[in-house]
């Protein structure tokens, strides 16, 4: 079978009758109830009514939230009501709430706050805009807030009321994180109508406020569901391509986010099980849960108790959330680690016929839970363009995102066809090319611009080592993606030779499991950064702070930090030079064979 025939049985009509099914039959799939326990078993019934066997359903305790409405109240000039939802895992106020003057704080990063004391107040803060949720909340309880109320995205005029969770833990806390990382401030999420109201009467005077949440957060039993494709009789049997997205939902139908993308992954998964026998590599597919109310609990488990596999097989990781909503026709936009990139950006191409492509580098959000190990992840689907971003103060997953208004009408389905291609095509040549289709000398060129931007500050800790180690890595990554470029040639013309697919391959997986932490994490490979971490907006998020250095005077406060950052630029000498070596011994052993 070839790619053009796979492309010719995806279906987008099959992916709306999974669609119409889930949202009308089993709406608000919360993780922790039943609604998302039954989301759990229709995900496994649906992958075995298409002949894929070995589907299991998971059971493990995840901290989760079920939030409700909350009581809001302005104060200033008689009590005005407006309405408003709790967020999930925000703190409870009690029956007394919280009052205070209400501070607008922009996009609740933390340079808002330059010039500004919010102890003991509320901030007003966008829903949209960097940092998340999570991470506006942890900021706000840093800088002495008592609560925090977000107004959300889309047109002046939206009030739609958000739902959204504020939980910076990545995953079920531990007992390093549990105190620092938990929400410390109750939190409310209000209609962007109201928001903008609220924001000019801040800027004319003193605005009261009050509030009171309703919220149970509690440890409850979650089901994630994982099915697997398996290969017979290929070199690289064991290993796969995940591929996944989270089922769980807020209230309503929430059709985009995420039953569409479930019903991507089902399709996928139908169309290669049918063609099996063609497939290289395997597919492994996860249905996450609580994703939206216990930030990435399931995947970040799933990768706990998988990781010898996953470290040793995963190929990739792509995810689908929220693919072909209404208006997002113009542009197709992918964020991906950098040794993907020249792959999905030439199928895209491809596909696309024309339509405009953006590129971003992956950050940790969404269930990628899979940065600590190192497999490279992607994921795409169509974009706003920047005016209409502008226009909705940045609602890049439509007005309606996280509200009861998500609903099938926020489909578009002829452009869910040409979703369904790309998807396809990327998961295809993933599961069947002989060489896998990665290259590294974007990671270097990502790595030494960051590297040099540091430059100035960084000689206080010697970053000019990890400069050269930067540099020795640019020139071994060149010639590794040559070598690999050459051999794919070969097997284009029918002279490949599988030892030696086989370590590339092979050294590709090991490639990525060093330098995508180091380019995505702060933590580094074990734990987890909180969701939204502000570090995480950069490259190499561990030498985050170097700037500092130039900031700081002499002292105690200065040497912490110079001790904090030699060890992080130790971090990345090792993981460039090791990156470096394991290219030289790849190239020494494919040499000897001649």
């Amino acid at each position: 079978m070839t790619r053009e025939a796979a492309l010719d049985d995806i279906s987008a009509d099959r992916v709306r009758r999974h669609v119409e099914t889930i949202v009308t039959e089993i709406p608000h799939r919360a993780a922790g109830s039943e609604n998302g326990r039954r989301m759990a078993e229709y995900s496994r019934d649906a992958l075995q009514a298409d002949g894929i066997s070995d589907v299991r359903i998971h059971e493990l305790p995840a901290i989760v939230s079920f939030p409700e409405h909350a009581d809001f109240e302005i104060r200033s000039n008689g009590n005005q009501r407006i309405e408003a939802n709790t967020l999930g895992h925000s703190t409870e106020t009690g029956e007394a709430g919280v009052s205070g003057e209400l501070v607008y704080v922009g996009s609740g990063a933390f340079s808002d706050y330059e010039g500004l004391d919010v102890t003991g107040k509320i901030i007003l803060t966008e829903l949209s805009y960097s940092p998340a949720r999570h991470e506006k909340q942890r900021i706000a309880a840093m800088k002495g807030a008592v609560g925090a109320v977000m107004m959300n995205w889309g047109h002046p005029e939206n009030a739609a009321v958000p739902f959204g969770s504020v939980k910076p833990v990545w995953g079920n806390p531990t007992p390093q994180n549990v105190d620092a990382e938990m929400p410390k401030i109750p939190c409310i999420g209000i209609p962007r109508v109201d928001g903008l109201r609220l924001k000019e009467a801040c800027s004319n005077g003193t605005v009261e406020v009050w509030f009171r949440t309703h919220v149970v957060n509690g440890w409850r039993p979650v089901q994630i569901t994982i099915g697997e494709v398996p290969v017979d009789d290929s070199p690289e049997q064991d290993d796969f391509v995940l591929i996944g997205g989270h089922q769980d939902s807020w209230p309503g139908e929430a059709a985009t986010d995420n039953a569409a993308g479930n019903a991507c992954v089902m399709e996928i998964a139908r169309v290669l099980n049918a063609h099996r026998s063609e497939l290289r590599r395997g597919i492994v597919c996860g249905f996450w849960t609580a994703h939206e109310t216990g930030t990435m609990a399931g995947s970040s488990w799933w990768a706990d108790q998988e990781w010898a596999r996953l470290r040793d097989h995963a190929v990739a990781y792509l995810q689908i959330d929220q693919p072909a909503c209404v208006g997002t026709t113009t542009r197709w936009a992918t964020a991906s680690n950098a040794e993907l990139k020249s792959f999905h950006q030439r199928i895209e191409k491809q596909v696309l016929e024309g339509r405009d492509q953006k590129w971003n580098r992956a950050a940790k959000n969404g269930d990628a839970s899979f940065f600590g190990l190192g497999i490279p992840m992607f994921h795409g689907e169509g974009s706003f363009t920047d005016q209409e971003l502008k226009d909705t103060a940045l609602a890049t997953l439509g007005w309606w995102h996280h509200s009861i208004e998500n609903r099938l009408d926020k489909l578009d389905w002829e452009w869910m066809q040409v979703h369904l291609r790309i998807y396809l095509s990327w998961m295809w040549e993933l599961c069947t090319a002989p060489v896998l289709p990665f290259a590294f000398t974007p990671v270097a060129e990502q790595v030494t611009t960051r590297l040099n931007e540091l430059a100035g500050p960084g000689a206080a800790i010697g970053l000019e080592k990890a400069q050269a180690a930067g540099a020795r890595f640019a020139m071994a990554a060149e010639q590794f993606d040559a070598l690999s470029s050459d051999w794919r040639s070969k097997f284009d013309a029918g002279q490949g030779d599988e030892d030696v697919a086989r370590l590339l391959n092979r050294t590709m997986k090991r490639l990525s499991r060093i330098l995508v932490p180091l380019q995505s994490t702060a933590i580094g490979k074990y734990g987890h950064d909180p969701y939204g971490y502000t570090p995480q907006t950069t490259m190499i998020p561990g030498l985050y702070d170097v700037p500092k250095l130039a900031e700081l005077e002499e002292g105690e406060d200065l040497w912490m930090l110079k001790t904090r950052l030699w060890r992080d630029r130790n971090r990345v000498v090792d993981g460039l030079d090791e990156a470096s070596l394991l290219i030289a011994d790849a190239r020494a052993l494919i040499e000897a064979k001649g």
